[in-house]
């Protein structure tokens, strides 16, 4: 059997061709539509900073709070006497979530509905206008309210935008002081409530010693140190047996009571301890523990400002190259004149000049014989020329039969055009009529 020729498809040969990339031809692309880009990215550029002068300026306020460890009533971390609201054990809280308690109370409608009142913010339409706006619509609605915790710290910041610099500057320092002072009092709220139930106790404990001072009887511990003859005699008198029997019953009582007064006076002193840390507590209450570590500003109109004019100018520049680009795709997609992007990636650049590298072409292809085709007009000394070099023919792309005859009777075809000038949909038919006859086109010459 005749051995068949089986022919494998290689990948990497498609990959390989999909790869070359032309920089020059995409440079006289470039350089061929130079003007209209200019133009598209000017006016693009030049869009985004008039909109630096069109659109409402936007003023951002900013603070920033240390809030301490210590900002609860009954200083969890330092305090050995915490008293819970439920009597049950303390657990002191996380830092992060101390901090995040803090934001909460900040947005809660204790704050915002006085910022709200302090400022007039009211709806300006619907069924609602002329009423006062709710707190959760007041901080949702925006996007404009900001209070977030720097990561790994104490620091809480607040940043509010708004169209004028005094209502930014306004509602910031509204809502520090409304907060400062619900702070406060919640504090000196549990402090005084603290104190209160320590002085209750304080006051129970006092009147159980004076109690238990007054029920004490018995003897006193060194009393037995002196009853040493009594003893001797008890095993030879009842008498003295009774009376030693008696002693050591009255020093028992005494033991007793002297113990049941020990302990009441020791929880006397402790509750003692406690109530002086309840005043000391309480005294500090009276001050916050918020600490502003960066006063909002009351900022002059081009402070803080946004859109800002270099952003702006950044942002253009960059929509500008974008745009640039997406105009240069179309332009060399729907151009009814041939463009750099139609041609092959095999050219020879300005061929009136080039005559040695057309003969170089031919040579280092070897093709018997070679077509020259033109679609365009060209001067009777470039025609003379290129007709000098050899087993070459030149001729004009006429769309008829000798035309056909010719393109099959040539081993190889160059095709002579100019960019901006020849038709791209006889260009686009002349290649298409080529490669159904299975000849190559060796290189695009321009003029």
């Amino acid at each position: 059997m005749p051995q068949e020729n089986i022919i494998f498809y290689n990948q990497q040969d498609d990959l390989d061709e999909e790869l070359n990339i032309n920089f020059k031809k995409i440079w006289k692309t470039v350089c061929s539509r130079k003007e209209l880009l200019i133009k598209v990215f000017c006016s693009v550029l030049a869009f985004f900073i008039l909109l630096t002068f069109i659109l409402p300026k936007k003023y951002m306020v900013t603070a920033d709070l240390y809030i301490n460890k210590t900002n609860n009533s009954n200083m969890l971390d330092i305090n050995p006497f915490t008293i819970d609201d439920a009597s049950g054990p303390i657990v002191s809280m996380g830092t992060d979530k101390a901090i995040n308690n803090e934001i909460q109370l900040m947005l809660s409608e204790l704050v915002l509905d006085k910022v709200i009142m302090d400022n007039d913010i009211k709806y300006k339409k619907g069924k609602k206008k002329g009423e006062y706006i709710s707190a959760d619509a007041f901080y949702k609605k925006g996007k404009y309210l900001k209070i977030e915790n720097i990561k790994n710290t104490n620091v809480i910041t607040i940043k509010y935008k708004a169209n004028k610099p005094d209502f930014a500057y306004g509602v910031v320092s509204s809502l520090i002081a409304n907060y400062v002072e619900l702070h406060k009092e919640i504090n000196t709220e549990k402090s005084k409530s603290d104190k209160q139930l320590l002085e209750e106790e304080y006051e129970k404990a006092k009147k159980n010693l004076d109690i238990k001072i007054d029920q004490a009887s018995g003897l006193p511990s060194h009393t037995m140190s002196n009853i040493g003859n009594l003893s001797a005699m008890s095993a030879f008198s009842k008498s003295a047996s009774h009376a030693i029997n008696s002693l050591k019953s009255q020093y028992l009582e005494g033991q007793r009571s002297q113990i049941a007064v020990s302990e009441e006076s020791q929880k006397l002193a402790h509750i003692a301890t406690k109530l002086e840390w309840a005043k000391m507590v309480e005294y500090l209450s009276d001050d916050s523990k918020v600490l502003v570590l960066k006063e909002p500003k009351q900022l002059q109109p081009y402070e803080n400002s946004s859109p800002k004019l270099l952003i702006n100018i950044i942002l253009g520049c960059i929509f500008g190259i974008i745009v640039s680009f997406i105009v240069l795709i179309y332009k060399e997609i729907t151009d009814d004149k041939l463009t750099y992007s139609s041609l092959s990636n095999n050219i020879i650049y300005d061929g009136t000049t080039n005559l040695d590298l057309i003969k170089a072409e031919i040579l280092g292809c070897c093709p018997k014989t070679t077509l020259l085709v033109s679609l365009t007009q060209l001067s009777q000394e470039f025609i003379n020329n290129i007709q000098t070099l050899p087993n070459t023919k030149f001729i004009y792309a006429d769309l008829n039969t000798e035309f056909i005859e010719e393109i099959n009777s040539h081993d190889g075809i160059m095709l002579i055009s100019k960019v901006q000038d020849t038709s791209n949909d006889s260009y686009k038919k002349i290649v298409n009529i080529i490669k159904k006859h299975n000849k190559t086109i060796i290189d695009d010459i321009l003029v």
